[in-house]
């Protein structure tokens, strides 16, 4: 333990996401990582209180913030690489457990078994909302690029898009039906909404 823990976890906000493609608005991996974190907890809620399905808005909001912590040591690597071969995606998974044990081991040692729960949770439930949610940031950012001008996103909304239906998460679908068409307004189309 050397007390670098909260210090490394400070420095999500210098990775960089969508390395390959033009950014209008950049984001790194601390913004996408609290809008996981946002979105997660609003998918348990859902759950929970419109699904009528026992869920923790908490637990998932807290392994949501920490659901990409593991790339402060290995970065991000783009999708189309990440995905690109089975052999790939393992072995880039095996280096995030890694890390992620990495990050770990520095925490003092009656702390660890709470982050433990966080960066390797085991609510198989907890942990496809949590990716759900990433799945959402992304197609946000994306609806975000695409009315900023920026046509280099139209493939991956796409894609993203489909990828999220496909997951067959109810929450999910409910967040896309109810929360996603204010992403297409301006401010003032928004404001008019209040």
């Amino acid at each position: 333990m050397n007390g670098s823990f909260f210090a490394l976890i400070s420095r999500m906000r210098y990775i960089g996401r969508w390395g390959l493609m033009r950014n209008s608005l950049p984001e790194n991996i601390q913004e996408h990582s609290h809008m996981v974190a946002v979105i997660a907890h609003a998918l348990a809620v859902i759950r929970r209180d419109v699904c009528g399905v026992p869920c923790d808005p908490e637990r998932a909001a807290a392994i949501a913030l920490f659901h990409d912590a593991s790339e402060i040591l290995t970065g991000d690597l783009p999708t189309p690489i990440k995905y690109h071969a089975a052999e790939l995606t393992a072995a880039y998974q095996e280096v995030e457990r890694l890390a992620a044990q990495r990050l770990l081991q520095i925490l003092p040692d009656e702390m660890r078994p709470a982050y433990e729960e966080l960066f390797v949770p085991e609510d198989e439930e907890l942990i496809r909302l949590v990716k759900a949610a990433d799945k959402l940031s992304a197609y946000i950012k994306c609806i975000e690029e695409r009315s900023a001008g920026n046509r280099e996103f139209l493939s991956a909304e796409r894609q993203t898009l489909e990828a999220i239906l496909a997951m067959g998460l109810p929450e999910a679908q409910y967040f896309v039906d109810k929360f996603i068409p204010p992403f297409e307004m301006t401010l003032d189309e928004v404001g008019n909404l209040i």
